[in-house]
């Protein structure tokens, strides 16, 4: 039997594969991520001082919402078929978190990377230290995708599963958003941003942990 990294990187290829032939992120999800950071500006008017204050903050909060929505879709869409399926040919459910928490990190990371652009653009934003964003931006996208894929299978698991997510989500997804938030404002006024790099670390860590604990369980009660 193949190892659980080996698990992973399939179910994670499989994920991309499916991805490639929908487009449904590249088509629908990005576009609307850009055209939510479009349309501050276009309601506030060409006041760049306050564009400037208020883009990085906003970048992350589309960046949670619409990253988040990437991660609980790519999960919870999957039909009980395809999760037996996946049962039937033995592949570790701690596997099965690993592979769909890696695609959906690859996409958010995607995702982060063209909305990013925009809010470059359209807000003036200033990249002072941005080399540390080559950092940020894997960190927040494995932090949103693993806890997305969590909130994605609670989500199949009860009727109610759906009405969790944002309970689920949102106080979770706060360290995450604050630390990045920091870290932008951090390099931007040279402060130090060692301590919300280590939180970013550690909400990681704690979200993929959690994800490798709670995915057989999860998986029995579908």
């Amino acid at each position: 039997m193949s190892s659980i990294p080996t698990q992973s990187v399939a179910v994670s290829r499989r994920d991309l594969e499916r991805e490639r032939r929908t487009g449904e992120v590249l088509w629908i999800t990005i576009p609307f991520g850009a055209i939510a950071m479009i349309l501050v500006p276009m309601a506030v008017g060409a006041d760049v001082p306050l564009l400037r204050q208020i883009g990085p903050g906003l970048y992350w909060v589309v960046v949670m919402l619409f990253g988040v929505l990437i991660a609980v879709r790519r999960t919870s869409m999957e039909t009980p078929a395809q999760r037996d399926l996946l049962a039937l040919v033995g592949i570790d459910p701690a596997a099965v978190f690993g592979g769909r928490a890696m695609a959906s990190g690859l996409m958010l990371l995607v995702f982060e990377l063209i909305v990013g652009v925009v809010a470059v653009l359209f807000y003036d934003i200033d990249l002072s230290g941005w080399p540390w964003l080559l950092v940020v931006l894997p960190l927040a996208a494995a932090g949103l995708a693993a806890l997305g894929t969590i909130a994605g299978s609670i989500a199949t698991n009860a009727a109610v599963g759906p009405a969790l997510i944002p309970l689920i989500v949102a106080p979770l997804a706060v360290p995450l958003l604050l630390a990045a938030s920091e870290i932008v404002e951090g390099l931007r006024t040279d402060t130090g941003i060692l301590r919300w790099l280590l939180l970013m670390v550690i909400v990681d860590l704690v979200l993929s942990i959690a994800g490798v604990v709670t995915a057989r369980p999860l998986q029995e009660t579908q």
